[in-house]
This record gives structure tokens, C-alpha cells and sequence, in this order.
């Protein structure tokens, strides 16, 4: 039987999923963002490149629950022939709770973990994949497929597919759980901050990544 501890907050991560992790530049506002009581994650100085906004998620009471802060490349879901060379890397911020009452007292909020950020950034990584050969009802059907994998393999972190990473976290050596597949990389840890953090990947190596609070995310606006 699954307990709190080991399903996550499902009920968060599946709304991420069904509302979709991107959304067109012209609807990403720092708005959310900024109603989040917890810090924002990304990647470290030692990444110059482009940083944009994707989407916040909100648990049913409206209190904001997890985001994500691209980094690189703006993927394509689609484009197959630039697929390959689109470097990319998105940092998941989800907020540490326990499992809880929602704030108008009609219902309980499950707990986050780190699967809660494992299992976002899996699916994440799923939304911009497109596999060669493919129609779109197909791919509904292995998208579904492949989110429910993605569950598994976030539920079990001490399993075989996941290998342990240490990066840097605000300067401080973190260990993390970290897995590839051909659609990329996927890794997620927790941070000193009351955080966890999830991100995903493709065209950048996770090994050389590092992680920083953001110090003003409206400057993303």
C-alpha cells in the first residue's frame, strides 16, 4: 500500500501535467511567481545564457505549489530535425510541504518529496518529446505510456534506474538522484531553503550544473 511519503503530492504533479509545462511567451508573467511563499530555483551564475519563464502550478486552495524556470534553448515539441540540437535545461522549484489541510478545510493536501520534483521533471521532459514517426493520436497514447513510467520511476528513487549525482546547491555539494534515457536527463534533490528541486534536459550535460536561489524573479518578467 502506498503511503503519503512514497506516492507524493500526485494530485499536484498531475495538474502540471494536464495543464501543460509551457505555455506561449506572450501568457508567461512573473504574477505567479511572485505569490510563491518559498524561493525560486535555477541555474547558477556559471550559466550565461537565456532564462525565461515557463509556469507556475497551484494546489485546488490556490496557494502556489511548484514552477519552472527554463534555461537555454526554448524547446520545440514538435520540430524533430532541430530536436536534436536544441540545448536546453529547466529547473523545477516544489515547494517542501507536509501533507495538510487545504485552506478552505474542504480537503487534505498530500505531502511533496523529492519524487514530487523527480516526477515533474520527468514529465517536463516527456512534454517536449516527440518520437520520430508518429501521429498525434499515437502519441497520446504513449505519452500516457510513458507519464505513468515516469511515476513509477519517481516512487522508486533508490531503484536501479536512478545513479547518485553531487552538485553544487547555493555553493554547497548536494547529492541528487539523477537518470537518463533517450530522451534526455532527469535529476531531483532537495535544498537547504525548504525546497525541492527537480530539472530536466537535453543538449546540456547535468554534470556540469549547478543551482541558485533566484534573488529576483521578477527580473524574468
Amino acid at each position: 500500500m502506498e503511503t503519503t511519503s512514497q506516492t507524493t503530492s500526485r494530485a499536484v504533479a498531475q495538474a502540471a501535467a494536464e495543464s501543460g509545462q509551457h505555455v506561449p511567451s506572450a501568457r508567461r508573467t512573473v504574477d505567479g511567481y511572485l505569490l510563491a511563499p518559498f524561493p525560486w530555483y535555477g541555474l547558477d551564475e556559471a550559466f550565461t545564457g537565456p532564462r525565461w519563464l515557463m509556469q507556475v502550478g497551484m494546489a485546488a486552495d490556490g496557494s502556489v505549489e511548484h514552477g519552472s524556470i527554463g534555461h537555454g534553448d526554448e524547446p520545440s515539441v514538435r520540430n524533430e530535425a532541430t530536436e536534436d540540437r536544441e540545448k536546453f535545461a529547466v529547473v523545477v522549484t516544489v515547494a517542501a510541504n507536509p501533507s495538510r489541510h487545504s485552506a478552505d478545510g474542504t480537503g487534505l493536501l498530500e505531502a511533496t518529496s523529492v519524487s514530487s520534483a523527480a516526477w515533474l521533471a520527468g514529465v517536463g521532459l516527456l512534454s517536449f518529446t516527440w518520437p520520430g514517426q508518429m501521429d498525434h493520436t499515437l502519441r497520446d497514447d504513449w505519452l500516457e505510456q510513458q507519464t505513468e513510467t515516469a511515476w513509477a520511476l519517481a516512487d522508486d528513487l533508490e531503484g536501479s534506474d536512478w545513479s547518485t549525482l553531487s552538485l553544487p546547491v547555493d555553493g554547497v555539494p548536494t547529492p541528487f538522484h539523477y537518470r537518463e534515457s533517450e530522451f534526455g536527463w532527469v535529476l531531483a534533490g532537495s535544498t537547504q531553503e525548504g525546497v525541492h528541486v527537480g530539472a530536466y534536459g537535453r543538449g546540456m550535460s547535468a554534470y556540469g550544473l549547478g543551482f541558485a536561489m533566484i534573488k529576483d524573479i521578477s527580473a524574468y518578467a
